[in-house]
């Protein structure tokens, strides 16, 4: 049996030899025919002549016999690796079993330490307190995953930035009736931390904050490079005149007095 016989029974799974004769199905194979198995259905698919182009060039670059080969080991590979890869909700059951597991830890040796520090031996002492703290530190881990979890993949259209949440409810209500996406945060600083995070298309900003004026945030938004272009406007119920006079000033696009009226906001959908 020569050695392109082993090779087509290793990869085709059908005898190249049969009562001392060569099969019709060997031969067909050296000649490039395609086989099929009563057992297998084909599945074809359409590319652009490029793909395919760089398809049959890595299959001749690493002696892969075909296109249909080199397509049904990608498909396997995809197959293998997706269910080796933890999902999101694989995630957060192990955050959560956890959290579980730490719970317990930190308030036992907290417990120990609060009750008995005075009858435990130092080193002893010293241990529980190391276990105490690593726990803190591993929960708070823990903690900064999560959150970087939630936020890597969150997107969306206008950022409200507005200390009172039903007025951010009411908003969002209004922009996703529209068909926009928004995220509310309920502070100045929060709104800061989000845009070093994310770049919304329209920022709708309160004047008056808990912690930061909405003038200053509007001046910091005009004063970084990455975040200058995006369109602000204030809502407020401070009077007009002074909101015309910072809007100069700031740089903002435009302002919302309150109470607002919905029709108000039409002129946002040419900036989104």
């Amino acid at each position: 049996m020569t050695e392109e016989m082993m090779r087509f029974e290793k990869e085709i799974g059908k005898k190249a030899l049969w009562k001392g004769a060569v099969t019709v199905t060997f031969k067909k194979w050296q000649r490039g025919e395609k086989i099929y198995d009563q057992d297998k259905e084909r599945i074809g698919i359409l590319v652009p002549e490029e793909t395919k182009t760089r398809w049959q060039d890595f299959t001749n670059n690493n002696n892969i016999t075909t296109i249909s080969k080199l397509i049904r080991m990608a498909v396997d590979f995809y197959i293998d690796y997706s269910l080796k890869t933890p999902t999101e909700r694989d995630f957060a059951q192990l955050s959560y079993d956890l959290k579980e597991s730490l719970t317990s830890i930190k308030g036992f040796s907290q417990l120990i330490i609060e009750k008995f520090s005075n009858e435990l031996d130092p080193e002893i002492l010293l241990r529980i307190k190391e276990i105490y703290n690593q726990s803190l530190l591993l929960e708070n881990n823990i903690k900064e995953i999560q959150k970087d979890k939630e936020t890597e993949t969150e997107i969306y259209d206008i950022l409200i930035i507005e200390d009172d949440a039903p007025t951010i409810m009411v908003l969002t209500d209004f922009f996703e009736l529209k068909g926009y996406t928004c995220k509310g945060v309920l502070s100045g600083t929060k709104g800061l931390e989000e845009l070093n995070r994310y770049t919304p298309k329209l920022i709708i900003l309160d004047v008056i904050l808990n912690d930061i004026s909405g003038y200053e945030i509007c001046n910091k938004i005009r004063s970084n490079e990455n975040l200058k272009e995006i369109p602000v406007f204030y809502i407020t119920a401070i009077p007009e005149s002074e909101v015309v006079e910072k809007l100069k000033k700031t740089g903002a696009n435009g302002f919302f007095l309150k109470p607002f009226n919905f029709s108000q906001f039409e002129i946002l959908f040419d900036y989104l």
